[in-house]
């Protein structure tokens, strides 16, 4: 573990924290579907309540089929905090189970089905690296008070970083409430690992003009002295199925479908949530189609997953991918194969667990602050 330059946390690079995750056993991966269903729901009935099953929006019909709970990431975790369940399945990526973790009774343990599932965008701004950039930033603005804001899109170690410097935490739905708060507060804001949410939410501030961005990536392109002059930094970090989306996507789905209209995550980039007619989070995705009166035809900017669910829940609504064939799934969640899903329970069913994600203890109540203060706003 590594002591943090301007927080007293000690952490490492998620790359470390999750070696010890285990593979899928050799005798589980050539599962057919029918076997693996009816393997699963056996372990199911055997396990009963004492193990809730989380599906997040972005996962395939394989899993959420199985799933108690089916939402957004911080919904899903409220929700295993609220069940009775010993054991909290997460059928997400890694911060998304250590929010789940941060939540709920130590008495419950939570499960990430595979190691593998580790959300890209998170690792764009590990807590080691933002502590540095910390250390630059607020040297290069000595008598500004700057408040970090990250994602909930991020690990637990930089949930607890920002608390530890007077932030929080926000979701793509409450940003702009988050950034209202940092602003009460203090003079700047540090905006982490999002910069597309980050950018859009200052316009929905009317603060465009505010921006500056911090790329990490390049040691000779940025410049502390300069950045700290704006009131927005950006952190440039990016969702991978999110940037993929163009104002190309837009102009062709309303020309093969004149009547459609679209709605688009925020995680996009800034020219494609003008040019839709609609952004919002992944609930305010679902609710939007929810809501549509039978044959309207709505074209979505997320991922595939989603709305291939959208698809098969309301086939009274006419749900597109707003890049047709192009659009892709998020290779994170792909990783939560169900395979792996039917190995930890028949493990559980057999008194082991697999894929124990915890947070440390001190991660976890600095954490569980920068939550409390989102839930403030």
């Amino acid at each position: 573990m590594v002591k943090m330059e301007t927080a007293e946390l000690e952490t490492d690079l998620s790359l470390f924290k999750y070696d010890n995750l285990e593979q899928l056993p050799p005798r589980y991966r050539d599962l057919e579907e029918d076997e693996r269903t009816e393997r699963i729901e056996a372990a199911l009935s055997e396990l009963g309540d004492d193990v809730v099953i989380l599906g997040h929006n972005y996962q395939r019909r394989e899993i959420v089929e199985h799933a108690d709970f089916i939402g957004d990431s911080y919904q899903l975790s409220k929700e295993a905090a609220n069940a009775d369940a010993e054991y909290v399945i997460f059928g997400g990526v890694t911060f998304m189970a250590e929010s789940a973790d941060i939540i709920t009774d130590d008495e419950q343990t939570v499960i990430l089905p595979s190691m593998e599932a580790s959300c890209p965008m998170a690792g764009m701004a590990e807590a080691l690296q933002v502590d540095s950039a910390w250390a630059e930033i607020t040297d290069a603005a000595p008598d500004a008070d700057i408040v970090p804001i990250t994602y909930m899109n991020s690990y637990a170690d930089l949930k607890a970083f920002c608390a530890s410097q007077g932030g929080l935490v926000c979701t793509s739905s409450n940003a702009h409430e988050a950034f209202e708060y940092a602003f009460d507060k203090g003079d700047k804001v540090l905006c982490l690992p999002d910069k597309h949410l980050g950018e859009n939410t200052a316009h929905r501030l009317d603060m465009e003009d505010e921006i500056a961005e911090w790329d990490p990536w390049d040691p000779e392109g940025k410049d502390a002295d300069e950045v700290a002059e704006s009131d927005i930094i950006l952190w440039d970090g990016y969702c991978q199925v999110h940037e993929r989306f163009r104002e190309d996507h837009i102009a062709e789905i309303r020309a093969e479908h004149p009547e459609a209209k679209v709605i688009v995550h925020p995680e996009c980039r800034r020219e494609v949530v003008e040019a839709a007619d609609k952004a919002g989070s992944t609930s305010t995705i679902c609710e939007t189609v929810e809501t549509a009166d039978p044959g309207e035809t709505w074209a979505i900017g997320t991922e595939i997953h989603l709305t291939e669910h959208l698809q098969r829940w309301h086939p009274e609504v006419n749900v597109l991918p707003l890049c047709g064939d192009a659009c892709m799934d998020c290779n994170a969640m792909r990783q939560i194969d169900p395979n792996y899903l039917t190995w930890v329970l028949e493990e559980l069913v057999e008194g082991q667990e697999r894929n124990v994600i915890e947070v440390a203890p001190e991660e976890k109540e600095l954490a569980e602050v920068a939550l409390e203060r989102m839930l403030e706003i």
